[in-house]
């Protein structure tokens, strides 16, 4: 095997997926997530998909907390998805009850060592962003009786190979921090010891973007 499939190597328990690596390369090691979404997420390693939301997309306010762990070899590609709850492509949620709205999303996640308990990635600013599914784009749509008519959205597929560790996110944006008071979390949020460097994040606009990819690599500690 390459080193540089190498680095995205991994052992998951709770999957029973095995990859090897070289005796030259670095050990791994056992990393515990702790994970909050608004809506629904799923986090690969490279590829190699590690954990989906135990809580389906299409579940009305599930705001909900998982906590899991993995083996990996550093440095790690970690690569999530993270969706809002909608109910068409129009972007919005409750569609034809007095609650239709746009809904809003967020996301927070702390990799420890499992060992040590010593964080080895956070959500930050530092991670690299692109939202696939922005709408409703023109606001007005909110209260309208046929929003998937009237709502404008922005949707673009997952890019090639964007999982992959020398895929060129350069004119993707950074993560956007946002506060408690914008995200609201709950449900499970509070059932985790967050380390202080462990931020609340989305891209910019909490409510239009729907469905957005990150990616962040994750280095051997010193």
């Amino acid at each position: 095997m390459s080193h540089a499939h190498c680095t995205v190597a991994l052992l998951v328990a709770s999957l029973g997926i095995s990859v090897g690596c070289s005796a030259a390369d670095t050990k791994s090691q056992t990393i515990k997530a702790d994970v909050w979404a608004d809506n629904w997420f799923a986090v690969y390693v490279g590829d190699e998909l590690v954990q989906e939301d135990s809580v389906p997309f299409n579940t009305e306010r599930s705001f909900n907390k998982d906590s899991f762990s993995f083996e990996a070899t550093f440095p790690v590609q970690l690569n999530v998805i993270m969706r809002d709850f909608i109910e068409d492509d129009s972007g919005l949620e409750y569609i034809g009850t007095r609650r239709q709205q746009i809904g809003d999303g967020g996301f927070s996640a702390q990799f420890l060592n499992a060992d040590t308990k010593e964080p080895v990635a956070v959500s930050d600013e530092s991670w690299r962003c692109l939202a696939i599914h922005r709408g409703p784009l023109n606001r007005s749509c909110e209260r309208s009786a046929n929003p998937i008519a009237e709502c404008q959205t922005e949707i673009i597929g997952e890019p090639d190979n964007w999982k992959e560790p020398d895929f060129d996110d350069s004119d993707w944006s950074n993560a956007v921090i946002h506060s408690a008071q914008e995200v609201r979390p709950r449900r499970g949020y509070d059932e985790v010891n967050w380390q202080p460097s462990a931020k609340l994040i989305w891209t910019e606009d909490l409510e239009i973007d729907n469905t957005i990819l990150c990616r962040v690599t994750i280095r051997q500690p010193e």
